[in-house]
């Protein structure tokens, strides 16, 4: 028989789809009435070339939605309490708070690939520094054993110390731009801890599921390298910047799957 603490629930999935809704109505209207500025090229490093249309790089623009679909897929898990593992729900909200994230991922990127603006890129940007805080965060909130409070407060100072960080400008080697280094580094963080969280116990996590989802972001990173200075047909609709964002989508997915897996372990006795 299930209890009240196991029934399935709607509204995580009603919150994410919310979400895309909003957030696609807002970008179109954006695009449509140039609400987020001129276009300065933000972003044409990415290959594609620039269409005349009202979308720049339909194909680097599109890809995103892989996002918004990889944040519902999310949203319908983190509906079924018993599917979540011994940890995730003990922290009211944070699997529903990821969802949107990751849903939130596909329309800030598409507001750059769309309209090439400065806007755009900030939003791109920032969309990153959210689920990469998150993922640092969560892993912090099980490493010390904080309640969910201490979780928002390590994940705003991390989203404004990104910020911060971004706002030294460009022209960092390979990825170009100071933001992603910190992009980067709270994952790495984030990979560590959980690591070590496996180690540790009494709580496990299938951490199989954690190394598909580093092995697909190294492998989205190797193209997104390719396809700015190698693989790259400014006039295809197949570009690599796109893949980056679709195997993106997938690690993410992945990472999700990798807290719901977590369990209690009994002690031997």
């Amino acid at each position: 028989m299930s209890t009240a603490g196991s029934r399935r629930s709607a509204r995580p999935l009603l919150a994410a789809a919310a979400t895309a809704l909003v957030s696609a109505v807002l970008l179109a209207l954006a695009v449509r009435h140039g609400w987020l500025g001129p276009d300065v090229g933000r972003g044409d490093e990415f290959c594609e070339a620039a269409r005349d249309g009202r979308v720049r790089q339909p194909a680097n623009a599109a890809s995103n939605a892989g996002f918004v679909l990889a944040g519902l897929l999310i949203a319908a898990r983190a509906g079924h309490p018993d599917r979540l593992g011994d940890v995730l729900p003990r922290h009211r909200g944070l699997a529903t708070a990821m969802a949107c994230l990751v849903v939130l991922l596909g329309p800030a990127s598409a507001a750059m690939h769309a309209t090439q603006s400065a806007a755009g890129g900030w939003l791109d940007l920032t969309s990153m520094y959210l689920v990469a805080s998150f993922a640092a965060s969560y892993a912090l909130l099980r490493w010390r054993q904080w309640p969910t409070t201490a979780f928002w407060a390590t994940f705003a100072s991390l989203v404004a110390a990104c910020e911060l960080i971004g706002l030294l400008g460009d022209g960092v080697p390979v990825v170009r731009h100071p933001g992603n280094v910190a992009f980067a580094l709270l994952l790495v963080l984030a990979v560590v801890l959980e690591v070590r969280l496996w180690s540790r116990g009494p709580a496990r996590t299938r951490l199989r599921l954690g190394a598909l989802a580093l092995a697909t972001m190294l492998v989205a990173f190797g193209i997104w390298n390719l396809g700015q200075h190698g693989w790259c047909d400014p006039d295809s609709w197949v570009q690599g910047h796109a893949v980056w964002h679709l195997l993106g989508a997938v690690a993410a997915y992945l990472l999700f799957r990798l807290y719901a897996s977590e369990r209690v372990t009994p002690p031997r006795r």
